[in-house]
């Protein structure tokens, strides 16, 4: 079908190309287990080569389903542990689809897109224990809940910030070893530096706060202003919790803004015991980052900021040229506006997507998936533990598995090895481990945020590692 600009014209031919995407996408949904990721072929450029010749809708879905459904990065399949990815949805089908119809631009105006944010980000304040007016903002991710977290952080002990910027001020953070990079990143993009985010010992996996006290009084007398301590729901690493109630009493002495990434952690709030103790006393935060597109299993990309005291939040972003005033009726109603509590004016729909999954499958049926891939990381732990040679690099806390596949060989020899063999399983398309440091080796690593992956995915991806470590 040619079309003359951009204006669908013919939209009974438009209508069965979407049908017919449609249901290569649902094909791609509900075979995931049968399309694991795979390499890019290496002409996969010039397949994806822009030129300026309009194919119309027909030949434009001939290349996606031929190029584009087949070559995703894996995350769908349900023996995928990689990193800390989420598996996305059936749900996030629907929500796309009405997404897209509506266009909705999030920054603010009176439209009911905004209300249902505003509804997911009570539900979320609600689960994380924080008080009825707390503030919240649907994001990019952590990364960027993180930077907008820190700035009201700042501006709680730089009153001036805003206009006079941080001046002389040498400001000092606070984060256990083994901090998640969203923290590292966002004290550099801050002006803060790197130097100045100390990195606190931990102590049987927590950071201690006897430490913290004793490093925020050395740099109290070196002339610095300490302001911020993060805390950890769900390390990467290992999926390791600070004793949150302990962080946040050591921050309320030493006049330090609480925060907590809980990326994926945080949701272990909706969990069942023993797992949902875990996250106790991230309500006592005065800001949390999180992602629903990790273990909450919305599609890409999805975060949340949640902030104790909304007017903090406000007084961090809140800026509203002439073009941007509102109004008590029409269009330029609907205050607030979420472009005063972020960095974005221009937002999409995230919140469509993640009250949809909400409404299609219950509450409960996040927390059965949430605690049953903390039951599948301890069912890996026996499995590995089952293997002559294998072994555990640490305890089993959440949803992360680290292990060598051959504890008797030296260290360098198990690094290679481990190494080689996720790298081999994953083009095998069998499982897809990640690899992270533990007692100076490199382990394999499984991070279960996925809602598709069962026993028998367990039993079959560490039957392979035994294979391959067999030679």
């Amino acid at each position: 079908m040619a079309e003359k600009g951009i204006r669908t014209q013919d939209w009974a031919a438009f209508r069965a190309e979407a049908q017919r995407m449609l249901e290569a996408a649902l094909d791609q949904m509900q075979q995931a287990a049968e399309r694991p990721w795979q390499p890019v072929p290496e002409d996969i450029d010039a397949r994806y080569a822009v030129t300026a010749e309009a194919r119309g809708p027909q030949q434009t879905v001939d290349r996606i389903i031929a190029d584009v459904l087949p070559y995703h990065g894996g995350n769908t399949h349900p023996r995928f542990w990689g990193w800390v990815q989420g598996s996305g949805l059936a749900s996030d089908l629907i929500s796309s689809v009405a997404a897209a119809a509506v266009n909705a631009n999030m920054g603010g105006r009176d439209h009911g897109a905004n209300y249902m944010e505003r509804a997911v980000v009570d539900w979320t304040r609600r689960k994380m224990d924080l008080p009825e007016g707390a503030s919240g903002l649907l994001v990019t991710g952590t990364s960027q809940a993180t930077v907008i977290a820190f700035q009201a952080a700042r501006l709680r002990v730089l009153k001036d910030l805003r206009k006079q910027g941080q001046g002389e001020a040498r400001l000092t953070a606070y984060a256990g070893e083994g901090v998640h990079n969203a923290t590292l990143k966002a004290v550099e993009l801050l002006g803060i530096g790197s130097d100045n985010l100390r990195k606190v010992p931990l102590t049987d996996g927590r950071m201690d706060c006897v430490a913290l006290a004793r490093m925020v009084a050395e740099d109290k007398a070196a002339g610095a202003l300490p302001f911020l301590v993060v805390g950890t729901a769900g390390s990467v690493d290992l999926g390791l919790f600070d004793d949150l109630n302990a962080l946040a009493d050591a921050a309320a002495a030493l006049g330090l803004w609480l925060h907590v990434d809980g990326a994926f952690g945080a949701w272990t709030r909706i969990a069942a015991e023993p797992y949902r103790s875990l996250s106790d006393g991230i309500g006592r935060a005065d800001s949390i980052a999180l992602d629903f597109h990790k273990w909450m299993y919305v599609g890409y990309d999805c975060g949340m900021a949640l902030l104790r005291n909304e007017a903090e939040h406000r007084a961090a972003f809140a800026a509203r040229p002439s073009y941007l005033e509102g109004a008590e009726r029409g269009l330029a109603g609907g205050e607030p506006w979420f472009c005063d509590y972020g960095i974005d004016l221009s937002r999409g729909n995230r919140a469509l997507k993640v009250w949809t999954a909400l409404e299609t499958y219950g509450e409960a049926a996040f927390s059965e998936a949430i605690t049953g891939n903390c039951a599948l990381a301890a069912f890996m732990a026996a499995e590995v533990e089952a293997q002559p040679y294998m072994a555990l690099g640490a305890p089993v806390v959440s949803n992360v598995c680290v292990f060598t596949a051959r504890s008797d060989l030296e260290p360098e020899a198990q690094s290679m090895l481990n190494a080689h063999i996720a790298q081999t399983l994953q083009e095998s398309g069998e499982a897809v481990f990640s690899t992270t440091r533990a007692g100076g080796r490199v382990m394999l690593r499984a991070a279960i945020t996925n809602h598709r992956s069962r026993e028998a995915d367990v039993q079959a991806a560490i039957a392979a590692v035994a294979r391959e470590a067999a030679g």
